[in-house]
């Protein structure tokens, strides 16, 4: 790769708390490097719809260009302000591809990336930093087989993109699950009931292991490992009479999987094939009320996990995932992702976020029979459990 002019950053899938301390980082170091940089509004919908020798007014809409004072403040807040979108170039429904790629007779799902490589091309942008989870990065591996120059950055609250021991996002929702948690003790606790607390996981429990094992709740339900509701149910009667205050807790991820039933989800799919998750806690809630005869509290936690201002670990890892993501492109690397690993930064092949699946290693941490986190003998193992 030759010398670098110009680069493009844009942030896919999920909002998460960190996205904007990476790009505010990045735009500083490309500006000291002498480097233009560019933005693509609403993820990869940016550059699927910026038109070449379009309308002006219409690729405003899509695409900006970025410089110290449009970024000056933005880590102040959680979120993007590029906004985002999980339009997926490689698989086009009708509903999302633009009018001045519409042509008669096509069948969908289509495959845009021509249109994709063109675009970049015509802006002049030598490498791309995108910013997202194991699908936005799918289709970052895509380009990246195409031989465009590319670093990614993972982020997820999930912290399931596979190839790193830590995504931007995952430590400021652990910290907004935790505090949810301890703070619902109190209505729990003073009307004596069964707590149930929902957490966003899809395909991995991370977030309700850490969470319960951090808030000391009494069983924890992962998406990895189906669970029996009646042996559940048992289980939280006994804790909640062991307890001196009269109740019990757990947690749930929202893509757990009772023994001989389906994923709760609903709504169309998604272009990366994903229907909306959630309600599979006030399923469980409501089978806990009929089994033990307690009053239930069910509360889904949902989008409290992603909102506001990031903590300082996320902070600190988005900014370094920039740093390095820009000292690789400074150095003449492409088709790498950011990564921490046994405690260390370091860099992947971007290829590997579909290679591979990262999920909870539930024999090591994870109780199958009493529903509850195992954390023991973690000498050497690296700070976020894996």
């Amino acid at each position: 790769m030759g010398k670098i002019k110009r680069i493009a950053i844009l942030t896919g899938g999920g909002d998460v708390p960190g996205l904007n301390n990476a790009m505010k980082q990045v735009v500083y170091r490309a500006h000291k490097a002498g480097i233009e940089v560019v933005g693509f509004r609403r993820g990869w919908g940016g550059l699927v719809n910026y038109r070449i020798d379009g309308d002006p007014e219409w690729n405003d809409r899509w695409v900006t260009t970025l410089e110290g004072l449009h970024v000056r403040t933005i880590d102040r807040t959680g979120g993007t302000f590029l906004h985002t979108s999980r339009t997926n170039p490689a698989q086009m429904r009708e509903k999302d591809l633009p009018e001045h790629l519409r042509k008669e007779g096509q069948k969908f799902p289509m495959d845009v990336t021509e249109t994709v490589i063109a675009n970049l091309e015509a802006l002049e942008i030598d490498a791309l930093i995108p910013i997202g989870g194991d699908d936005t990065l799918s289709y970052a591996a895509r380009l990246n087989q195409e031989g465009y120059p590319q670093i990614a950055i993972p982020k997820t609250m999930d912290n399931d993109v596979y190839g790193t021991d830590y995504c931007i996002g995952f430590g400021t929702a652990i910290t907004r699950s935790v505090q949810a948690i301890s703070d619902m003790r109190t209505p729990i606790g003073s009307h004596e009931r069964i707590g149930l607390i929902e957490l966003f996981g899809r395909n991995s429990g991370e977030t309700s292991l850490i969470a319960s094992y951090l808030a000391s709740v009494d069983r924890a339900i992962i998406s990895e490992v189906p669970f029996d509701v009646d042996k559940l149910a048992a289980m939280i009667v006994h804790d909640k009479e062991q307890n001196p205050s009269n109740y019990a807790i757990m947690t749930i991820s929202e893509g757990a999987l009772p023994l001989g039933g389906d994923i709760v989800q609903s709504g169309t799919e998604d272009a990366y094939g994903h229907k909306k998750l959630g309600g599979i806690g006030l399923w469980t809630a409501e089978k806990m009320r009929q089994l033990t005869g307690f009053n239930v509290t069910y509360q889904p936690l949902g989008y409290i996990m992603r909102c506001g201002a990031p903590d300082s670990l996320d902070r600190m890892v988005a900014m370094n995932f920039a740093n390095l993501a820009m000292d690789m492109l400074l150095d003449g690397a492409s088709g790498l992702m950011t990564a921490l690993q046994d405690g260390k930064y370091t860099t992947i092949g971007l290829n590997s976020v579909i290679e591979g699946v990262k999920r909870v290693e539930v024999d090591r941490f994870y109780d199958k029979k009493e529903y509850r986190p195992v954390v023991q003998r973690v000498q050497n193992l690296p700070m976020f459990l894996r």
